[in-house]
């Protein structure tokens, strides 16, 4: 029999799951916790800078290897600090335990020192959420905590601690089972039955993946069902590396910064299959207009998002891949080769085509060069904006989890904190971070966490002065008027990563470009590369907020 405290049983029970990083910042509300994870030793922490780095730290962990990350602050500031994190989980279904210190039970209520109510703030941001009120409390809420986080819809998990709790003592024999998700349910029969008949009828399928096919798992499955049926597919943002670049089923993104060839043919497609994706407004554009005359089926696994926006002839809730699986010995293997011809000819014609990609530093030509160097392997994270887009359309995404971007909320900062965390779950990997300087400022502090943790994390800095892609909207929509969006300082990225020991360079001032950029990826530990670019260079095409997809843009003049 062991005697434990609360905060001892809690780093217990962690082990016992099969955590082995935490990222997080102490406190004076959560130091009970530090104390037993330091003493214990078997658990690695993370000393992030921020913990809203903290948090996409777990999340770049959690995005790379589909198990919970998990985070660590205090009460108070660093209780809030995290829910950005938390939402942009919760949005682009991460699984994610944050668990928070808290002023002690005897407190709550008064108004005492970092007291702030985070279970109720913290409701709308997280799939579920505790405050632990007693120490045997623990035994069933964080092996809970862990089972909600991973199970159906995967999401982030708040277990807020008061500090008398974690130093409470308790007599142990041994710890709880581990905690699982339970399983999915079958498919419904007559659902599956319903959407064969469709599928059997359908002389122009289409496929639409989301971010529920972005596991191994669901990515074989779809691979194997679009290639006995012979359907082609669009993915979302999210969907990005379910299937491989280039695959002859591949049509590539559709939505706002899509490939036009990708929204025209979900308007001619006579059945859209969507598995594992949410329908959101920048994939579909103006609800009204997307696929009005479209049979849909709808494949997801949360009950909730199934006729949420749109209603379909078939609403399937299931994991992916076993409703991929289930459907399959259904469906007639129907003769699409001349919806097939049309899908091949639509995308050569309309298909995405990137100018300067033979110049290193233009806007597509450093992603070109990087792709081109790793040739497939490494993981890409992104930030949120112009570089983002771009990155999303011209990037050759080779496999599932490869891709990690903040979709659902648009997180700018989330970049680079993300890529460190990928980078210590994959420490094999070369993870490559593509921001902005305006994203990069917002989580800058995270340098310091990459250098101290010798992350292998190569960061691709398209510094043009501006919120570019908040330009590029006032330049098209509001008349050109450019406010609030410009920086005028002239920040000297490169000094500052050298100042936090990062190795750096200004790519477009080296006589060879090319040889330092693939020097700098085949060296071990963070870097740092800043191109710079104008101000001025647009991603194209663009579905102007609000419109439809099939009014989508090529440039200033269309």
């Amino acid at each position: 029999m062991s005697r434990l405290s609360g905060a001892e049983l809690t780093i217990r029970l962690l082990e016992n799951q099969g955590v082995t990083h935490i990222a997080g910042i102490p406190g004076g509300f959560n130091l009970p916790l530090y104390d037993a994870l330091g003493r214990r030793g078997t658990i690695r922490h993370i000393l992030a800078r921020h913990e809203q780095g903290a948090g996409f730290i777990a999340q770049g962990m959690a995005r790379v290897t589909g198990r919970p990350g998990v985070v660590f602050a205090t009460s108070g500031p660093g209780a809030t600090n995290t829910l950005t994190a938390l939402a942009d989980a919760r949005m682009d279904s991460v699984p994610l335990v944050c668990i928070t210190g808290q002023v002690p039970l005897n407190m709550i209520g008064t108004d005492a020192f970092q007291e702030v109510d985070i279970y109720g703030m913290s409701i709308s941001a997280t799939k579920h959420n505790f405050i632990v009120r007693s120490i045997d409390e623990l035994l069933r809420v964080i092996p809970e905590a862990f089972a909600i986080a991973a199970g159906d819809r995967p999401g982030p998990v708040l277990v807020d601690i008061p500090r008398d709790v974690q130093a409470a003592m308790v007599e142990l024999d041994a710890l709880p089972a581990p905690g699982v998700p339970a399983p999915m349910p079958e498919p419904d029969k007559q659902a599956l039955t319903r959407a064969s008949e469709l599928l059997n009828r359908a002389r122009r399928p289409l496929l639409l993946l989301g971010g529920g096919t972005s596991s191994p798992e669901a990515s074989q499955a779809v691979l194997h069902f679009m290639e006995t049926l012979r359907i082609p597919a669009v993915m979302s943002l999210q969907g990005l590396g379910a299937i491989p670049h280039g695959h002859e089923l591949a049509v590539g993104m559709l939505g706002m910064h899509g490939a036009r060839a990708s929204n025209m043919l979900v308007d001619e497609c006579d059945l859209l299959v969507v598995v594992g994706a949410r329908l959101g407004d920048r994939a579909t554009g103006r609800l009204d207009s997307f696929c009005p005359k479209t049979g849909i089926i709808h494949i997801d696994i949360d009950a909730c998002e199934v006729g949420k926006l749109r209603t379909p002839q078939v609403g399937i809730t299931a994991d992916a891949a076993q409703a991929l699986r289930a459907l399959l010995p259904l469906a007639r293997h129907n003769d699409h080769q001349k919806w097939l011809e049309r899908v091949w000819a639509c995308k050569a014609e309309h298909g995405l085509h990137f100018d300067r990609t033979d110049e290193v530093c233009s806007p597509y030509g450093i992603i070109a060069h990087v792709a081109k160097v790793l040739n497939g392997a490494g993981l890409v994270a992104t930030d949120v904006g112009q570089h983002q887009m771009r990155t999303a359309q011209a990037y050759p995404m080779t496999h599932p989890r490869q891709w990690l971007t903040s979709g659902g909320l648009g997180t700018m900062g989330f970049g680079l904190p993300s890529a460190i965390g990928a980078s210590l779950a994959k420490p094999e990997e070369t993870v490559v971070c593509f921001t902005g300087d305006g994203s990069l400022l917002m989580n800058i502090q995270e340098m310091a966490t990459a250098v101290e943790n010798k992350a292998n994390v190569k960061i691709v800095l398209c510094n043009n002065e501006a919120l570019g892609l908040v330009q590029q909207q006032q330049d098209l929509f509001f008349g050109g008027r450019l406010f609030g969006s410009a920086y005028t300082a002239g920040t000297d990225f490169v000094r500052i990563a050298e100042g936090f020991g990062m190795p750096a360079w200004h790519l477009d001032q080296e006589h060879d470009p090319e040889s330092v950029l693939e020097q700098a990826l085949r060296m071990r530990g963070p870097c740092l590369l800043e191109v710079r670019m104008s101000p001025e260079e647009k991603v194209f095409p663009m579905v102007p907020p609000g419109a439809a997809n099939s009014q989508m843009i090529e440039g200033v003049n269309s």
